[in-house]
């Protein structure tokens, strides 16, 4: 195959970039451009090119592996009609996960078995796609660590692999009350994160009944302004999705009317947001 000067000169353009990704010798390219022949240089860019894919590929397994998701999840196929979003964020904004490089924060607020945990995991199955670093946790699975950590004298290092991620997800938030020395190393890692990286939470809690699960209405109050300052709310305000398709279900309890946006936009709001 006969190529132009300037086909070659892209070809050996795109296997310089090939080679400093892959951090691969200079002499590589000084050797492709004295010696080798434009096959030579296709074959080549075509080896380059499958290895940087191999490794992404790998980077993206342990991404997710390491996440610890519990189930996989994705958005296809997923009911956006009754969420509600907030006017700074849409959904396209949501799939793209545009929010976790501006370090944003994510606050998903409605019924048990809305969607909310689908949700998040989608997120952070597409953020690991992306080659993004994320962790997922339950409130109480994280609190457990911390505690561990914290007599194991290992509490450090556990705050410094945290650091390092790009999203944080905690599901069940406010679910389980937590201890004094819970809420307060739970704190530290909301807190270590603000600014410095996105989170996700799940709850079906208004920000007013925060005091009473971490047992402190101030250390309360000081979470919930670092999770709204660069934050969006969205509501869940469709009926348990569970509940309506549970084999087993009863027929009656199911009619509770779910909440609207207007009262869990009041009831947050009681919290300070």
């Amino acid at each position: 195959m006969i190529r132009t000067p300037q086909e070659r000169e892209r070809t050996r353009q795109a296997i310089a970039a090939m080679s400093r990704k892959l951090m691969l010798s200079s002499r590589v390219v000084e050797l492709c451009e004295l010696e080798a022949t434009p096959r030579q240089e296709e074959f080549l860019h075509k080896v380059l090119a499958e290895e940087i894919d191999r490794r992404e590929r790998g980077k993206k397994a342990r991404l997710l592996n390491r996440a610890g998701f519990p189930v996989f999840k994705s958005f296809e196929g997923y009911d956006f009609s009754e969420i509600r979003f907030p006017p700074a964020l849409s959904k396209e904004d949501l799939l793209r996960a545009d929010f976790i490089p501006e370090k944003k924060n994510l606050v998903l607020y409605g019924g048990v078995g809305t969607g909310k945990t689908h949700m998040a995991i989608a997120i952070g199955i597409a953020a690991c796609e992306k080659g993004l670093s994320v962790r997922f946790f339950t409130v109480t699975e994280l609190v457990l660590k911390l505690t561990e950590a914290y007599k194991a004298g290992t509490l450090e290092r556990l705050i410094r692999d945290v650091q390092q991620l790009d999203l944080l997800i905690l599901d069940e938030w406010g679910y389980v009350p937590v201890d004094r020395e819970g809420s307060q190393l739970l704190f530290r890692i909301i807190a270590d994160s603000y600014e410095s990286k996105s989170l996700i939470l799940t709850t079906n809690l208004e920000f007013s009944k925060w005091g009473g699960i971490f047992t402190d209405e101030q250390m309360a109050a000081a979470m919930i302004d670092r999770l709204v300052h660069h934050g969006h709310l969205l509501l869940f305000e469709a009926k348990s999705y569970r509940m309506m398709h549970a084999l087993m279900r009863q027929p009656g309890p199911d009619k509770v009317k779910p909440t609207t946006h207007a009262e869990a936009t009041t009831r947050l709001g009681e919290g300070g947001a």
